[in-house]
């Protein structure tokens, strides 16, 4: 399978350790948005949209990093494995889709919305889009409450593979939420137990210059 990624990327590290955790390996294909490679021909053949992480598996090409991800474990994951990671139970595995879909459309939207218009666009500290970060850290802080994984139960799914990419580019970024007691000792612990973890830090370290322009709000 060809995986079109950039290291830095969160979805695209979350991508990564679904593979690791299903037991797939990827041909890494690494693609260069700053040099335009994603709006190349042969790459908007596999995916007009033009975005990364993009997965083909022969004739097959799938994008947005959730849906990669759900596709690994439905279509590779033996036994017990993919139900660990996305049950077959519907309302546990709803949980893990509400999760997926707060990381994508709350936590990570929200670190993004603060973050990349200093980053690509150069423009100022927005003090309302700081504050909408940690308002999304304190939801998470109650999911993770009483509860050892983000979505519950006893044990990893998609959902911690999803968040622990997101934290770790929160963490690049210099973003402190160690004050998030529980999300800061569950990001601690699902590091050691998630598959690919090294690889997303290892990677993640790659967006690390980006984040050396942006500037906090005023207080």
């Amino acid at each position: 399978m060809d995986f079109y990624y950039l290291p830095g990327s969160a979805p695209c590290r979350a991508v990564q350790m679904t593979a690791a955790a299903v037991g797939v390996e990827l041909n890494l294909k690494l693609t260069n948005l700053m040099a335009g490679e994603h709006m190349k021909p042969e790459f908007l053949k596999l995916n007009p949209q033009h975005c990364v992480p993009t997965l083909v598996d022969g004739d097959f090409s799938l994008w947005e990093s959730r849906a990669i991800m759900i596709y690994l474990v439905d279509r590779y994951a033996k036994g017990e494995v993919g139900e660990k990671l996305y049950p077959k139970d519907p309302q546990k595995r709803a949980v893990v889709n509400q999760r997926l879909y707060f990381d994508m459309g709350t936590l990570y939207q929200r670190f993004g919305d603060y973050y990349y218009p200093q980053i690509f666009e150069g423009a100022a500290a927005n003090p309302e889009n700081y504050r909408k970060i940690g308002e999304a850290l304190e939801f998470l802080e109650v999911f993770l409450h009483d509860q050892q994984f983000v979505a519950g139960g006893n044990c990893l799914t998609l959902a911690d593979l999803s968040v622990l990419a997101t934290l770790t580019t929160f963490e690049v970024a210099g973003y402190d939420f160690s004050g998030y007691t529980s999300v800061y000792e569950r990001y601690g612990r699902i590091q050691k137990v998630a598959p690919g973890a090294d690889i997303n830090r290892e990677w993640a370290e790659a967006a690390r210059p980006f984040f050396e322009k942006v500037k906090a709000p005023a207080q």
